[in-house]
């Protein structure tokens, strides 16, 4: 399979046009947002456990990274709130459950071989925000040469732009952000690839997005 695999071109899923589907398992479902491969895949989803579903252990090369953004996601490593990012590094393996029910946005082979550590934060505590300026506030959750990913938090009416020279991603968690004239909501998806504008502003609302920049 190939969803908007070609990185040398915008790719926008808006809330509206979520489509969810089942997975292998029983009780979890996924949106897919971009993707490489069969089951087996480079892979960006929102995956949504109902209570009580879980997976069997299973290991995941090229590392998995996750956000998540409702419930609680549980593994062997411990029980995870809404607002929590999980980095688990190639080669890792757990088998995760949710007895209450989980929404995750997930993130799978897209690590470097290089990555050995574990990665839990908490991005609910203020201690783990800097201040940017008055109007904009960030959460660093992770950085090296090739990318960085981070939560941003901005002011109603700002304005944000990012480097063209580098590949962009959000996922809008609060709030609205306006891009090319076009207003996007919780669980929207933009994707802007290298050479791409990326000029944004917030609505009459403050905003927070996940975002991750990589030199692709």
């Amino acid at each position: 399979m190939r969803l908007n695999a070609d990185f040398s071109l915008p790719a926008i899923i808006r809330v509206d046009e979520h489509q969810w589907v089942a997975s292998p398992q029983a009780g979890v479902e996924r949106m897919m947002l971009d993707r490489v491969g069969e089951e087996k895949a480079r892979a960006t989803s929102l995956v949504r456990y109902v209570a009580g579903s879980s997976f069997p252990p299973h290991p995941h090369p090229g590392g998995e990274e996750i956000l998540v953004l409702d419930g609680t996601f549980c593994d062997a490593t411990g029980e995870f709130p809404a607002g929590t990012y999980i980095r688990n590094p190639p080669d890792s393996v757990h088998s995760p459950y949710c007895p209450d029910g989980a929404t995750i946005f997930v993130k799978l082979r897209q690590m470097s071989d290089t990555e050995t550590e574990f990665v839990r934060i908490d991005t609910n505590n203020p201690d783990n925000w800097q201040t940017v300026t008055p109007e904009h506030q960030m959460c660093l959750l992770y950085a090296d040469q090739q990318e960085q990913v981070s939560l941003q938090s901005l002011a109603a009416g700002a304005a944000y732009m990012l480097t063209s020279n580098m590949l962009a991603e959000l996922l809008i968690l609060q709030g609205e952000i306006v891009y090319a004239g076009t207003s996007y909501g919780p669980g929207s998806w933009i994707r802007l690839p290298v050479g791409h504008e990326k000029c944004f502003t917030t609505a009459t609302s403050s905003a927070r997005f996940y975002q991750k920049l990589c030199r692709e």
